[in-house]
């Protein structure tokens, strides 16, 4: 993924995403907020990862401080069109998404998520 996808923050109420492609593997890195100013840009980035061949795509979600529920059920469904096999590594999310996905996505196979 060459894309960069950014929001810049619009003053302190306004939280931003930036998205830039990971150096070595397939992924991206995030850093801001996903929720409802930013959704559109996380989906985007998820759609296109569906597309791609590879069987695992990273997530290095270390500098992104909130995932919302919207955006939590975004990934899942994403994760869901997954072909058999293939699976989204989710490295350093905040502890809410993890919890998130542990209550509401227990089951869900295309998703793995690595504290380390």
């Amino acid at each position: 993924m060459n894309t960069r996808y950014q929001v810049p923050a619009a003053g302190p109420r306004v939280p931003g995403l930036a998205v830039f492609p990971l150096a070595g593997r397939q992924g991206v890195r995030a850093s801001g907020e996903v929720g409802l100013t930013t959704r559109a840009i996380w989906e985007g980035v998820l759609e296109q990862a569906v597309r791609e061949d590879e069987d695992v795509y990273y997530l290095e979600l270390s500098d992104v401080t909130f995932v919302d529920v919207a955006g939590a059920g975004a990934l899942a469904a994403a994760a869901g069109q997954l072909r058999d096999g293939r699976r989204f590594v989710v490295r350093r999310p905040p502890p809410a998404l993890r919890r998130t996905l542990d209550l509401l996505w227990p089951d869900q196979a295309g998703i793995e998520v690595s504290t380390s």
